[in-house]
């Protein structure tokens, strides 16, 4: 059964080559790919294998219908600042597949996310590019909202950015009109992966059906991570926060405190932060009172959007390049200095709580961990070349040659040891890592929460 696709196009695997995973999840994955006739990359996200209708009917809850859901959200919510929908996708995969795929034709977004750009910077962007992203994200949620639509995931990953690093909204797999948001995920994982951290009090509550106020407290919470250039509460699990944002802990703000009378147009923004995550929804601005506030910060920093856009570009093409320090949000942190400093911090127990038992991470466990804690251990790793060498024949060439050079810092060549072998080299690559990062680095480790 084939996606509706009344306004935009059913686009078949015969129409598209040059293929490349992008991305995946619980739902499925994304892949990246050359349509032959626009002459252009496009993004297409399909449903996991196996996932398709039973007898031409959908279940209410299945993946396809979720999927069916999605485009037509997002044909609905097409604006400047919205992932934009170019069609359907039908047909299948590789010469192996012998079941028929689904999924939506996009709009590719050359430079990742929020998440993403946080990662390869190992901080956060500078102010003019921070305060952009703030209003563009306001702005994509103001119409999103004009439509009765709620997002209901609103994060760093689900931030894209363009060429010209502009936000738009994607992943509209949890938006809806009126039914919950958590429940969705809880089907299949148990908790909401990585997004409980910017769910509102009130969302923990199982009869929870999110409106208009759940996007506006993850737009604090989202605003937070932008500032600070990473995720909140990162030794905290889902049953930490639970328990714990209820009770009317936030993210930590003291850095940003210290920086607000320095920067203009900053404590207006921390305000209007801490106003979307208040713990009552009825005092949460509306979207439109947030882009008022985000519009004048910006106009103070718009002359320099240009210049600075530019020196994160260059940054991200070439890793050994620095960012002005007039551009610099936050300064980075030596390994002495990296403590935790959220309101919510929580270690991962390495003893069972109720058999007292130590646990051994699997090799999954172990891969999750270095992905998870890319940017922190960018920053606080120092005995790369020992690391490399416990790795040995699994790290590329051209990856050993410049953790030779002795001329690189230790952040440039964790950078290239992730980006030349970390990230293609699977699991028993970023296992192995684990082991001999643990070996090297056994404090490191446990204060991210490793054990085992």
């Amino acid at each position: 059964m084939a996606l509706p696709s009344q306004k935009t196009e059913l686009v078949r695997d015969t129409s598209l080559d040059d293929w490349e995973l992008v991305g995946s999840g619980g739902f499925g994955c994304v892949y990246k790919a050359r349509h032959k006739d626009w002459g252009i990359y496009v993004a297409i996200k399909i449903l996991h294998k196996g996932v398709r209708s039973c007898n031409n009917h959908l279940h209410h809850s299945s993946p396809l219908t979720k999927l069916c859901v999605e485009a037509n959200h997002m044909d609905e919510a097409a604006s400047e600042f919205v992932l934009r929908r170019y069609g359907t996708y039908q047909g299948y995969l590789s010469g192996k597949e012998t079941s028929m795929q689904h999924g939506l034709v996009m709009e590719f977004m050359r430079k990742g996310s929020v998440e993403s750009l946080q990662e390869e910077l190992s901080g956060p962007p500078p102010w003019p590019l921070a305060f952009r992203l703030a209003h563009q994200v306001a702005l994509g949620m103001t119409f999103l909202h004009s439509k009765n639509l709620v997002h209901g995931d609103l994060k760093p990953s689900n931030v894209l950015l363009n060429v010209d690093l502009n936000a738009k909204l994607a992943d509209f797999g949890l938006s809806r009109v009126s039914t919950s948001a958590s429940n969705s995920s809880r089907e299949t994982t148990g908790v909401i992966e990585g997004s409980y951290k910017y769910m509102p009090p009130e969302a923990f509550e199982a009869s929870y059906e999110p409106v208009r106020a759940f996007d506006r407290y993850s737009y604090g919470i989202l605003l937070w991570s932008i500032l600070m250039g990473k995720e909140p509460y990162p030794w905290a699990d889902y049953t930490h926060v639970k328990l714990r944002i209820p009770e009317g802990d936030r993210p930590c703000c003291k850095e940003i405190d210290k920086m607000k009378l320095k920067v203009e147009g900053l404590e207006a923004l921390v305000d209007l932060m801490k106003r979307c995550w208040d713990e009552s929804p009825s005092k949460r601005p509306t979207f439109k009172e947030c882009f008022e506030v985000t519009e004048n910060i910006f106009s103070k920093h718009e002359k320099g959007i240009h210049m600075v856009v530019g020196e994160v570009l260059t940054k991200l093409e070439s890793p050994n390049s620095y960012l002005s320090s007039w551009a610099s949000n936050v300064p980075p942190q030596t390994p002495e200095q990296s403590e935790p400093n959220d309101t919510v911090d929580f270690d991962f127990r390495k003893q069972d709580s109720v058999s007292g038992s130590t646990k051994i991470m699997s090799n999954e466990d172990k891969a999750k961990f270095v992905d998870k804690n890319r940017a922190k251990l960018i920053q606080n790793v120092t005995e790369v070349m020992a690391i490399t060498k416990e790795l040995g024949e699994m790290v590329h060439p051209e990856a050993y040659l410049c953790v030779e050079d002795k001329q690189k810092t230790t952040q440039d060549k964790m950078r290239v040891l992730y980006s030349r072998t970390l990230r293609s080299g699977g699991v028993a690559v970023k296992a192995a890592f684990y082991d001999a990062l643990k070996k090297h680095h056994p404090k490191l480790v446990e204060r991210l929460g490793g054990y085992f």
